[in-house]
Formats: C-alpha cells, sequence, structure tokens
C-alpha cells in the first residue's frame, strides 16, 4: 500500500541525496571524465568567503521568515478562531491559504513588478501620499526585507491552518475552568492555549525552518542574489556554482553542507522543545 510513496520518495530524494553525496567528492565539469578529489570540494568551501557569506544571509532570512510567519500566523489563528460563525472561520482559512497554491516563481515576478524602485505600484501609491521612492530591491536591507515579507505572505496560510485547526482542539472544560478562576483573555492565551498547541507550533517551526534555509525563488526572479551578494542565498550560490559554472562536484558539497546545516538546526529545535514543549 505504501510502495508508490516509497518508490517516489527513493527516486526523488533518497537516491539524488546519495548521489549528491558521492559527486561531492569528484570535479566534474559534465564534459570531461569526473575526478576524485577527496575533501578537497569541502576544504574550498569553507575558504570561500561569498559561500560562507551565503550561508549567514541564509540564516538570518530564515529566522525573520519563521519568526514572522509563527507569531502573525498564531495571531491571525487566534482572532479567526474567536468568530463563532463556521462559514467566516472556513472563508478566512480558505483566504489565507490560497497564496501557497500559486506559483512562486509567478508570484515573484508579479511581486518585482509591484515593487520595482520607478514604475513600481507600490512606490506609486507611497508618491501620492508624499513619501519619495522606496529602494524595495535595489538596497541590501530593502531587497531581503522585501524577499522576507513576500516569502512570509505566502507562506502563512500554512501555519494559519494549523493554528486554526490546533486552536479548535483546546479542551473546552479547560477553558471554562479558566474563565471560572477569572483568567482574562490574554492569560489564558499565553498560559492555557499556547502550552497545549505547543506541539502544533514545533512542528510549523520545524517546516518553516526547513523551507526557509532552500529559499530560492524568490531572491533569483527578484534580485538575481543582488545587490551585490545581499540576497545570494546558499541555494543560489549551489546553482551558480553547478549549473552556471560547471562545477558539479563543489555544487554538490555545498549542497550536503546545507542539508548537515539543516538537520542540525532541526535537532537543535527537537532538543529545546523537551523544555518547552508540553504533550497532553
Amino acid at each position: 500500500m505504501i510502495g508508490l510513496s516509497v518508490l517516489f520518495v527513493a527516486v526523488f530524494t533518497a537516491i539524488p541525496i546519495v548521489a549528491s553525496l558521492g559527486l561531492s567528492f569528484f570535479s566534474w565539469d559534465v564534459i570531461s571524465t569526473p575526478e576524485y578529489v577527496g575533501l578537497e570540494n569541502y576544504r574550498r568551501l569553507f575558504t570561500d568567503g561569498p559561500v560562507l557569506k551565503s550561508f549567514g544571509v541564509t540564516l538570518g532570512m530564515a529566522l525573520a521568515i519563521v519568526v514572522l510567519q509563527l507569531t502573525i500566523g498564531l495571531g491571525l489563528a487566534v482572532l479567526v478562531n474567536q468568530r463563532k460563525l463556521v462559514w467566516v472561520r472556513t472563508l478566512f482559512r480558505t483566504a489565507f491559504y490560497l497564496p501557497l497554491l500559486a506559483s512562486t516563481a509567478a508570484v515573484s515576478i508579479f511581486m518585482g513588478y509591484l515593487f520595482d524602485y520607478k514604475f513600481g505600484v507600490v512606490n506609486y501609491y507611497l508618491g501620492l501620499l508624499g513619501i519619495p521612492n522606496v529602494p524595495w530591491l535595489t538596497s541590501g536591507f530593502g531587497a531581503a526585507a522585501t524577499i522576507v515579507l513576500i516569502a512570509v505572505w505566502q507562506q502563512i496560510g500554512f501555519t494559519f491552518v494549523l493554528f486554526v485547526a490546533s486552536l479548535m482542539s483546546v479542551p473546552t472544560d479547560v477553558l471554562e475552568a479558566a474563565q471560572i478562576d477569572g483568567a482574562g483573555a490574554m492569560r489564558t492565551l499565553f498560559r492555557i492555549k499556547i502550552p497545549l498547541i505547543s506541539p502544533t507550533i514545533l512542528f510549523a517551526a520545524v517546516v518553516a525552518l526547513i523551507n526557509a534555509m532552500q529559499l530560492f525563488d524568490q531572491p533569483y526572479i527578484m534580485t538575481k542574489g543582488g545587490p551585490g551578494s545581499a540576497t545570494t542565498t546558499v541555494t543560489i550560490s549551489m546553482y551558480q556554482k553547478g549549473f552556471q559554472n560547471l562545477q558539479f562536484g563543489y555544487g554538490s558539497a555545498i549542497a550536503i553542507v546545507l542539508l548537515a546545516a539543516i538537520l542540525v538546526i532541526t535537532g537543535l529545535q527537537f532538543l529545546a522543545a523537551r523544555k518547552l514543549v508540553f504533550y497532553q
């Protein structure tokens, strides 16, 4: 019954990872015969300033995306969960989830036009308010912040739906007991609801961080990793080394190190969850 799923994961995930690991020990430009170089690609990586900087850029943007995605998603879920009418909750769930169904490439192209410095709609309306043009995609901080906001906007629906479902599963008798004891809305949220849905928060944080660490479409389409290297993520560095410079061994080494970094960070999340996550 699970054969097709196992086959899909093996063909599109497990085998490529193993192949990339093996290829990372070779120097190969597709044309010539692969040459075994041992750990040379990894030694080169840890002395390559631009690639190391891309790891820092990726981590910074990923942390910003995760924090915003969790806080905004939880805040929206709490507000929507207070609505008693089922059709209202359904309407909001659908509205917030729709951006996630859109193509990331299409959204990135569209947002690139909206935030264009000279001809963008955003700067046009800001100009009507007397605000000068904002360099959304032409300054280092502006480009990074814009990409983070767009990524959060498109992914917020996933965490929002998770949190709405989780909040709806909080036992009503616990909430009624807190109300009888005189707990206000804020105390009930932080002392009862959030601890009870903490496993969902952990899951959302892990998934959001894994996705954010692999950010590629938005920075590549909107800024090509610029201005300078302000939005050059690890995946863009990997693409440039592997597919543009035909250094597939080096690109594979970058991919393996990124995988290792994601595993380490995910492990730290689960380690911290031992004290922060409450299981019923």
